[in-house]
């Protein structure tokens, strides 16, 4: 489980997100990380019975991604990010293709999966897969089951216009628009402090399995 002081930690360095405070807090921070590290190694052990392409030896610490921010591109100076993130794939965080998000935040925690913001020749890929396996597509996404569990793809990034060589009409063109191709899930904060919160976070991804595959198959 995540430990109600990993979420503390969180909501302090987020009023007070200052080198100075990091600092004198370093060894809560410590604490924390720890917390997910352990966390994130019981959630790979289970998923690695699910997903071959995860390895049981996967090392925890190339999942969970550092708190310190990237500040060089961006208006925000702000040194550290106010969230615990994993990624879990063949090779961690860094994913090549698809792969599964956690998200650790004390009022927007969730988990995730697929390919976010996929560069070129990977986009290509996965909407010529869409183009062609419209059928086992929507075998995945229109399950009840799974529908009712992560509703419709994250749309925060897509065309507004169709993509080059489809036409307005096509019957998936909202899916062919998009620009990365995930599934979210909100988690709550007593659904991550709980007995059993890595069962639920491992059901989700679960459930994401098969689109995970869909993927896959699609860059392969």
């Amino acid at each position: 489980m995540i430990n109600l002081a990993t979420f503390d930690f969180l909501e302090d360095l987020a009023a007070n997100n200052n080198r100075d405070w990091f600092q004198a807090n370093k060894l809560r921070h410590d604490e924390a990380r720890n917390n997910v590290l352990e966390f994130a190694e019981k959630l790979i052990i289970k998923l690695s019975k699910i997903d071959p392409a995860v390895s049981s030896e996967l090392d925890p610490k190339s999942c969970v991604m550092r708190i310190y921010r990237d500040v060089r591109f961006s208006k925000n100076k702000t040194p550290y990010k106010t969230n615990f993130g994993a990624g879990f794939s063949e090779n961690g965080k860094n994913f090549k293709g698809a792969g599964y998000y956690l998200h650790i935040h004390p009022e927007q925690s969730f988990l995730a999966g697929g390919c976010w913001m996929p560069e070129g020749d990977m986009l290509k890929a996965i909407r010529q897969e869409i183009d062609y396996n419209g059928a086992d597509f929507h075998e995945i996404i229109d399950d009840r089951a799974f529908k009712k569990y992560f509703d419709a793809p994250d749309s925060e990034y897509k065309l507004k216009t169709p993509p080059k060589g489809y036409q307005p009409d096509h019957q998936d063109i909202e899916y062919l628009k998009l620009k990365s191709f995930t599934f979210s899930h909100a988690l709550t904060r007593n659904e991550l402090t709980g007995s059993n919160a890595v069962d639920e976070v491992c059901d989700g991804f679960i459930r994401l399995y098969p689109f995970i595959a869909f993927l896959r198959n699609a860059v392969s």
